[in-house]
Order: C-alpha cells, then structure tokens, then sequence
C-alpha cells in the first residue's frame, strides 16, 4: 500500500504567527516576514513528525492510496486518521487506465485509529490483474489550525520550537523527540493488537 499526498498544506494554513510568539521572536528589527519561510519549513517539519508518530492528520487535505491487493475483501484499513470522506475509489489496470467504482458499491467506516473503506456487498471491488485500486480520501482534524486539537497543536510548536533551536547541531541523531512532546501526543497514537489488527 501507497500513501500520497494529493494537495499540500497551503502556507497561509500554517501557524506561523503562533510560532512566532512561541519562540517569542522580537519585532522592529527587520521586515516582520524575513524569517517566514525558515520557520515553515520548520513547522512542516515538526507536523511531519508528530503525524508520522501519531498515524493523525492535522489539518484536512487531500490523499490517496494504491492497494495491489486486499488483506480483507470486506474491508480495508485507510492509512491515517480521521478520515472526513472518501472521494473516490477506482480500478487501475496494467496500462494504467482507471475506471470509476459506483460509490453505492462501498462505504466509508468512521473511527478515531482506523477508518476503513467497508463493501457494501459481498466484496470490495476486485483488483484488476498487475493493477491496483485507487483509493482517494480527504483526512485531517480540522480546515484551521485553531480546530486541531490543541496538545497536538502545543506539540507541533514544541517540536518546531526544538528543531529551531538547534537547528545548527548535528549531533541530534536517532529520532530524538523532547519528552514533553512525547507525552502531549500518547494519547492519539494507534495500538495495534496482533496480526492484521485494525483490518
């Protein structure tokens, strides 16, 4: 399975001003954006790591998904959470051209860890043979920043924060991430119980 992101964050949805007042950056000095596009870069960073820690999206947007074959013909765990809507599922075949699944022919299971695209019959639509299914969704927590809820907002600054910090030593190695940040994002990681949990 392939995960892609379709439409990226646009920069006007990042909270750069709250970052700013974060790391309680002085003003009058130089233009106000000098350092925007250093702190972006940043802050994706830190939204980066805390989704890939968590399995959570922060801020609605567009994904998509390739499934070369179905562990469960019923259903099929999507690869973030929470997922807003499915937009679409198509079969892609070996010369790559893809035909449109009848949205009656499946459905969208909510869930908090593990939303899945559920059959609506017997099977989810048959993956055609060297192909793939095409699985196209809109995830994340909220439109704005301000919807995200807000340890997993205080936990991007932190990181942000951190990754600025020391932003020129190299001797930060192995995946480090500051216990505080560990703490504010535990609750929204997914535990997976034995083979194919969460299928």
């Amino acid at each position: 399975m392939m995960l892609i992101e379709e439409t990226p964050i646009p920069d006007a949805d990042l909270p750069v001003e709250a970052f700013k007042a974060h790391l309680r950056l002085g003003s009058g000095f130089a233009p106000g954006d000098v350092q925007d596009v250093v702190l972006l870069s940043f802050l994706r960073a830190a939204i980066a790591a805390v989704e890939g820690r968590t399995g959570k999206v922060l801020l609605k947007h567009g994904f998509s998904t390739s499934v070369a074959r179905w562990r469960n013909c019923r259903a099929h765990g999507l690869p973030v959470a929470p997922v807003d809507a499915v937009t679409a599922v198509e079969q892609v075949d070996a010369s790559g051209t893809r035909v449109a699944v009848p949205a009656e022919n499946w459905w969208l299971e909510r869930d908090t860890h593990a939303p899945k695209l559920r059959a609506t019959g017997a099977s989810l639509p048959e993956v055609p043979s060297e192909g793939s299914v095409v699985i196209s969704f809109v995830a994340g927590f909220a439109a704005d920043w301000g919807g995200v809820p807000s340890d997993l907002r205080q936990a991007v600054l932190m990181l942000a924060a951190h990754y600025y910090e020391y932003r020129h030593d190299t001797g930060l190695n192995d995946g480090c991430m500051p216990f505080g940040v560990s703490s504010l994002i535990e609750r929204h990681k997914h535990i997976r119980m034995g083979a194919g949990a969460g299928r």
